[in-house]
């Protein structure tokens, strides 16, 4: 299969992409930058240089490459903002839904989101939901959400990733992400904030999903019926289990605990996707935390 992927040098991509290659598939991928470009050359991938906002180039870049399927890998979240992020997910989906419609392809794998869901107790299920009668700012992240997967299921054939929260290498929450800086209460802590919030050791429940997984996940939807599906590890955790654990890994000092969670930080199931025959190799944040490269090793 002839694949394009948009982000293809993001956290995501950079291990998406040699497992294209390796099923078989051959890969166009696009960057910014031209240390991206070499990287993909290197991979073995056929590198692009695009931006999603330039409507026209992406066009020709979709039409050049004749993709059989489009994977939509594109964040703002290397050196953005959460404006920069919701921009992508508006107007960057939509440059490239249309590139693709114009280029006769039918199939889109795209990067959504697993806390985007309604409040609730129990962990979401695709069934529950968006979000969409939340204040700002999270209204801000809902409306870009919805907007992706929307223009998303413009393609017949359309599998949204509703992707837990991403650990591992070139992640937030590596041992040299912002999440750590924001333990350690160094480096870019101010920045990493204005992403997450302030971290605390409550009863907020988060469902992660290593980065790896995450890669392997994208590949296995190319052949999944249309839809969205969380892809997230087996463990949903309140803060106050996960977070002193990453701590650790991270050789920061345990936060504070705390009580209480919004409605929304109820996690996510993984039970569709594991109908697919997906299964995250890291099945839990508990060991997945202490062995990422550069952790801790207690």
């Amino acid at each position: 299969m002839r694949v394009f992927v948009a982000g293809a040098t993001g956290a995501v991509g950079r291990f998406l992409v040699p497992l294209l290659l390796e099923a078989g598939h051959q890969v166009t991928g696009t960057a910014r930058t031209r240390a991206g470009l070499d990287r993909l050359r290197e991979q073995g991938a056929i590198p692009v240089q695009v931006d999603v906002f330039d409507a026209g180039g992406l066009v020709e870049a979709v039409a050049a490459a004749s993709p059989d399927a489009v994977i939509h890998q594109l964040t703002a979240l290397a050196k953005g903002t959460p404006a920069d992020n919701g921009r992508i997910r508006r107007e960057g989906t939509r440059n490239l839904v249309d590139a693709a419609v114009r280029a006769g392809v039918t199939r889109i794998v795209a990067q959504s989101v697993a806390w985007a869901y309604a409040p609730g107790d129990p962990p979401a299920g695709e069934d529950v939901p968006l979000d969409r009668t939340a204040p700002p700012p999270r209204a801000n992240m809902i409306g870009g959400i919805a907007a992706l997967e929307e223009t998303a299921a413009e393609l017949d054939e359309h599998v949204v990733l509703r992707y837990g929260t991403f650990y591992g290498k070139g992640t937030w929450y590596s041992p040299d992400g912002l999440v750590a800086d924001v333990l350690r209460g160094e480096g870019n802590a101010g920045r990493a904030a204005a992403f997450v919030g302030r971290l605390q050791a409550d009863d907020g429940v988060t469902s992660f999903v290593h980065v790896e997984d995450a890669a392997r996940a994208a590949v296995a939807a190319l052949d999944w019926p249309s839809g969205p599906v969380n892809i997230v590890d087996d463990e949903p955790a309140a803060a106050r289990d996960w977070l002193p654990v990453l701590a650790a890994a991270f050789g920061a000092p345990p936060p504070p605990a705390a009580t209480g969670r919004a409605g929304w930080q109820r996690g996510a199931s993984n039970a569709r996707a594991r109908s697919f025959g997906w299964r995250p190799r890291h099945s839990s944040w508990r060991t997945g935390f202490t062995t990422m490269e550069g952790a801790e090793r207690t």
